[in-house]
């Protein structure tokens, strides 16, 4: 199957999952609404497809909530079997994807490094800033 048919195929599954998350179709008590499918990676021969879940809830949460998801498994694949034609459909991994969560870390940190060297700067006196720049 083509790269773009495949990566088609993840976000329609991405929008599906995300849907029935939404509209509480998954009874699991362990799985929230606040839970979000990042993306799907479709294996070329679809057998597999490997879904990322990750939320801004804490990571114990989000751990359950993807055991809650692989244990539904079997009902989100025949419910979306249903709805999705190919000639095979995909057996769902679901993975917890902490990089959100990580990126937003990493920006609060280059922004807090960003105000102490602007502090640092305001801090430094007139004649030091033109003593450096003579230099």
């Amino acid at each position: 199957m083509g790269q773009y048919r495949l990566l088609r195929l993840g976000e329609q599954i991405r929008q599906e999952i995300s849907t029935m998350i939404l509209r509480h179709e998954i009874k699991d008590p362990r799985v929230s609404e606040f839970l979000d499918i990042n993306r799907v990676e479709v294996a070329g021969d679809l057998a597999y497809a490997k879904v990322f879940v990750s939320s801004f809830m804490d990571d114990a949460s989000v751990r359950r909530g993807v055991a809650g998801l692989q244990s539904a498994a079997g009902f989100i694949q025949s419910v979306l079997a249903k709805k999705i034609t190919t000639y095979r459909f995909p057996k769902f991994t679901f993975i917890a994807d902490f990089s959100m969560k990580d990126g937003y870390r990493m920006v609060q940190k280059l922004n807090e490094l960003e105000k102490e060297e602007s502090s640092s700067e305001e801090a430094e006196s007139p004649s030091e800033k033109e003593q450096s720049e003579q230099e």
